[in-house]
């Protein structure tokens, strides 16, 4: 059999995208295939960062091709790269030049473990290969500092812009830097949400695949004002299986319906223990309330997080589980969290809006 563009490109549409359920032909993740002689060279690029998983979608793309007829010794060349690009936020709200995707991860009350949550899904996709950024839009108790290992303050050279921090390879701001850590912040709502604008806006973020926010918790003034000035791609809701935590996700859900952004997913945390000592399992916060939600709702799930002490440990020693321990159980379901964000986030439609000329109108003369 002489091995032909469109005999290849069959093979390897038996090869399915198991974020985007449907094949890499399809999704036009196949580029520039060439074929010479006994050799197919080709590149797998994706539109959302899973390094971790290249090397079996090498090796699933390579069977596929050399599942052809007479092309068992047929040598297969696959180089992976990831192109992430900007995704439509809601209508009118200003777009940042610098970030291509904002995510927001919300939670109806706090205590849910939201902020842990924030600072593992930028590590996450960090260590799949994106640029990322981390804003801690909780003005009154900013936690990313601590969580972060992160205690400087930002400098800036023209005095209007300031430059993140970086920790762990990820570019972090917060009102926490800016503020002693000893005094309670007293502001009313409007100066909170300016506050956060120009945390936003006034940071130098430098080419970023995707900004986590941290938002406060709650569904109140301030978190609505947020939600319809801040240029959301999506949005993550992180809730317990407890009743009462369910009920406030919800709302939160909800009020990010009301202004446009679309919910990426539910990610339930302290889903489960485990005794460190006898290995006996208990459900202390009640079991499957958020997978029972997101089926009500048709939110996709993300996964469970169990109550563990490292991950406690970890962030408040500044160095979250993603970055303390890779290969651990809780760093991969932060990892499988964030791959199915990003590849959400790639599904949706792209934003255009940097391509259009800007018209200025001048006087006839």
């Amino acid at each position: 059999m002489v091995l032909t563009q469109e005999s290849v490109l069959h093979a390897l549409a038996s090869v399915k995208d198991p974020y985007l359920g449907v094949d890499f032909v399809q999704t036009k993740s196949i580029k520039n295939l060439v074929i010479s002689g006994n050799t197919v060279a080709f590149d797998l690029e994706l539109g959302y960062p899973a390094k971790s998983l290249w090397n079996g979608f090498q090796m699933s793309l390579t069977k596929a091709v050399q599942s052809l007829p007479n092309a068992a010794e047929i040598k297969v060349l696959i180089n992976c790269k990831t192109n992430v690009v900007a995704h439509a936020a809601q209508t009118g709200v200003q777009l940042l030049p610098q970030v291509k995707n904002i995510i927001g991860v919300a939670s109806g009350k706090g205590g849910v473990g939201k902020s842990t949550t924030a600072a593992n899904l930028a590590l996450a996709l960090l260590a799949e290969g994106a640029s990322v950024g981390l804003l801690d839009a909780d003005i009154y108790g900013p936690s990313q500092p601590m969580m972060m290992g992160l205690s400087a303050r930002p400098q800036s050279a023209d005095g209007k812009t300031m430059q993140p921090l970086v920790a762990h390879g990820v570019q972090v701001m917060s009102i926490g830097f800016l503020v002693d850590p000893n005094e309670a912040t007293i502001w009313r709502g409007p100066m909170a949400t300016q506050a956060l604008e120009q945390l936003l806006r006034q940071t130098n973020w430098n080419a970023l695949d995707y900004l986590i926010i941290d938002l406060p918790p709650g569904t109140g003034d301030i978190q609505l004002t947020l939600s319809q000035r801040v240029p959301m791609t999506g949005s993550v809701i992180v809730t317990t299986p407890q009743d009462i935590a369910l009920i406030d996700a919800r709302k939160g859900i909800r009020m990010f319906e009301k202004v446009g952004v679309p919910i990426l997913g539910i990610l339930e945390n302290m889903a489960v223990h485990t005794c460190t000592n006898c290995g006996h399992t208990e459900h202390i916060f009640g079991d499957g309330g958020g997978k029972s939600m997101s089926k009500d709702l048709n939110v996709d799930y993300l996964g469970a997080l169990p109550l563990d002490m490292q991950i406690r440990l970890q962030a408040d020693s500044g160095t979250p589980s993603v970055a303390a321990d890779p290969s651990s159980v809780v760093s991969e379901i932060y990892k499988e969290a964030a791959r199915r964000v990003a590849a959400k986030v790639s599904a949706k439609a792209r934003d255009f809006s940097s391509k259009f000329p800007s018209i200025k109108i001048s006087k006839a003369t």
